[in-house]
């Protein structure tokens, strides 16, 4: 069984995460069965960005990131405190060990920001959220990031995208990355994307 640990920070987007449930849940179910999400935070309980409470499988202390194959985080707001998380220590230490490995790491929009506080996009190509009203691609390259300014960019195993409408090609990109081309199309399909 192929684990990816869903971390989510304290105001993130409820869409962004649920894309990597639907996906590789259906894809345990439906596709290959061979993925299981574990949705892991820092906290009991989860104040999403548009107000309702999640509460994660696991806190990050109570499991072992060697169990773990893929990572994937979604994207939040300032404004619901996301970065508080998101650049904490726990947080970085998480994305560090992934990148450390070579493991799959998946990011929606802003998420890529704590990719680029880690240190890990550092000469990397990479993107965040890319309206023209919005100064997070400074931010990005701030970090060192060579920016690119695509839907979606894949360098090695690390996926950056530029806004919450990337979030179901983001989690196909990692199905596609932990299983085969050939498997996620079945999803795919099975889910309606043609």
């Amino acid at each position: 069984m192929t684990k990816i640990l869903l971390l989510l920070a304290n105001g993130f987007e409820a869409v962004e995460a649920s894309v990597f449930t639907d996906v590789l849940g259906w894809n345990k179910w439906e596709g290959d069965g061979s993925t299981e999400v574990v949705t892991v935070g820092l906290h009991n309980e989860l104040q999403c960005t548009w107000n309702f409470t999640v509460t994660p499988e696991k806190l990050l202390h109570e499991v072992n990131l060697e169990d773990f194959d893929a990572l994937a985080i979604p994207g939040g707001f300032e404004e619901a405190g996301f970065y508080e998380d998101a650049f904490s220590d726990a947080f970085q230490q998480v994305i560090r060990h992934f990148d450390d490995r070579k493991k799959p790491i998946a990011t929606i929009c802003v998420a890529s920001l704590a990719l680029g506080h880690s240190g890990i996009l550092h000469n990397r190509e990479a993107t965040t959220y890319n309206h023209p009203t919005s100064k997070r691609l400074e931010q990005l390259q701030s970090y060192g990031a060579i920016i690119v300014n695509e839907r979606i960019v894949k360098t090695e195993h690390v996926i950056t995208s530029s806004n919450p409408g990337t979030a179901f090609e983001v989690a196909f990109l990692l199905l596609e990355m932990l299983t085969s081309v050939e498997n996620t199309a079945k999803v795919k399909n099975l889910m309606g994307f043609h």
